[in-house]
């Protein structure tokens, strides 16, 4: 069997998973954080895991006393009092708040979004290249100048974030991200923002704005009201959620495009002729192909159930792997491929069920907008080290990389639209 976690398995976990799914498809498996939990790696079996509701979403629910000492969640969440959110409960709580936070969060309200989107992309490529000279001309890491701050000044955008307190963020944000792997470092940054948050809600109640925290705190059904700890809460984590997904997302298929010229030319063909159906379905296919997430995050069996031939306990912990789901030759035809005009992909990418990820349109569109300005404004634009030499954060749930280095023709560049 191969090992599982180690540096070789964060560079390229895909190997590892399709040993897994031809010969271990539900895998009882200890975790680097002393947890033991079942790894599902079967799109079929992911598909009814996710959708299971004997697969509760409650921390509560983890038997920690029979499967290890480890933490489950998000570091920091509990001592933040952060737990309240859509990610750790389960209907009948699920379903209230999410229909609450969903009156918020409206595809038109995303639509309406675009433009804001489009103007930080291609502010951030401008800054990238005014803040070049010397050696440094024509080379920067896409991640720390790029795909890392897109999403969090957009989420801080869509909040009502004043724009004097939007670098706290990025660097709370920042530490969350680099330290993804020392709960301390998390947990700090986690408490800092939460403290300010708490802080937020507070002025937006007495001086409300056009903005999504405004809409969360009067969101409402048939009387019901979110609470200042669950408006906080749903806050925190739709920046959380949403900015380290859209991170990957553009980072990771930015990558994958790099090492696959003839889907990228397939892709910049199409937008130089101002048609932009092949970028739809190609951010779909990046999706699959290097998902932002490669784990769910975390369900508890509530009763005892089979899957995938394997008898879950109650307590059980379960991870549903994404990222193995998603290239399971049963249901995708030559998965290790990337098609960018691939037609039948019900990709897991942001989940099914109940959960399916309630921030989708907006890191959808943050996606297609980054990867698509990007490809316009630097023709050209080519990884500069050896793809062997790239380093990826080896968290439990989420998988990018940590950077990005290319290089390009500053005297390619064009401007923006």
């Amino acid at each position: 069997m191969p090992e599982l976690f180690g540096r070789e398995f964060a560079a390229d976990p895909y190997p590892a998973y399709a040993w897994l799914r031809e010969h271990a498809p539900v895998h009882r498996a200890v975790l680097p954080s002393g947890v033991s939990a079942w790894l599902v790696t079967r799109y079929a079996d992911a598909r009814q895991a996710l959708a299971d509701q004997r697969l509760s979403k409650n921390p509560e629910r983890h038997s920690a006393a029979a499967h290890g000492r480890g933490r489950v969640g998000i570091p920091g969440e509990r001592g933040a009092n952060l737990m309240t959110h859509l990610l750790n409960i389960d209907p009948p709580d699920h379903t209230r708040l999410r229909r609450l936070v969903s009156k918020a969060f409206t595809p038109r309200g995303v639509a309406a979004f675009a433009p804001r989107v489009q103007e930080l992309a291609d502010r951030l490529i401008d800054d990238m290249l005014a803040g070049q000279s010397g050696a440094e001309r024509g080379r920067a890491d896409l991640i720390d100048s790029y795909a890392f701050p897109l999403p969090i000044y957009a989420i801080c955008d869509l909040l009502g974030v004043p724009a004097e307190d939007q670098d706290d963020f990025r660097d709370w944000a920042g530490m969350m991200l680099h330290t993804s792997g020392k709960r301390g470092g998390v947990g700090r940054s986690v408490k800092r923002m939460r403290g300010y948050l708490g802080e937020l809600i507070q002025r937006k109640r007495k001086n409300p704005g056009d903005d999504l925290i405004t809409a969360l705190i009067r969101a409402s059904d048939h009387g019901e009201h979110l609470t200042g700890e669950e408006a906080a809460a749903m806050a925190f984590i739709l920046l959380f959620a949403g900015f380290e997904t859209t991170v990957n997302l553009i980072g990771n298929g930015l990558h994958a495009l790099f090492r696959n010229p003839a889907q990228r030319e397939l892709l910049e063909r199409s937008l130089e002729a101002g048609d932009d159906r092949v970028l739809s379905a190609a951010v779909e296919e990046l999706l699959r192909f290097d998902g932002p997430v490669e784990l769910a995050t975390w369900r508890f069996a509530t009763q005892p159930l089979v899957l995938g031939g394997c008898r879950i306990e109650p307590g059980d912990p379960v991870l549903v792997v994404l990222a193995s789901a998603d290239r399971d030759p049963d249901r995708f035809a030559d998965p290790d491929r990337l098609d960018l005009t691939r037609r039948d992909n019900p990709h897991l990418g942001y989940g099914h069920g109940i959960h399916y990820c309630l921030g989708a349109p907006l890191a959808r569109l943050e996606g297609k907008t980054a990867i698509a300005t990007l490809l316009r404004r630097l023709p050209g634009v080519r990884l500069a080290v050896d793809p062997g030499d790239l380093r990826w954060r080896g968290g439990l749930i989420m998988r990018g990389l940590r950077s990005l280095p290319v290089e390009f023709d500053p005297a390619k560049v064009t401007q923006s639209q």
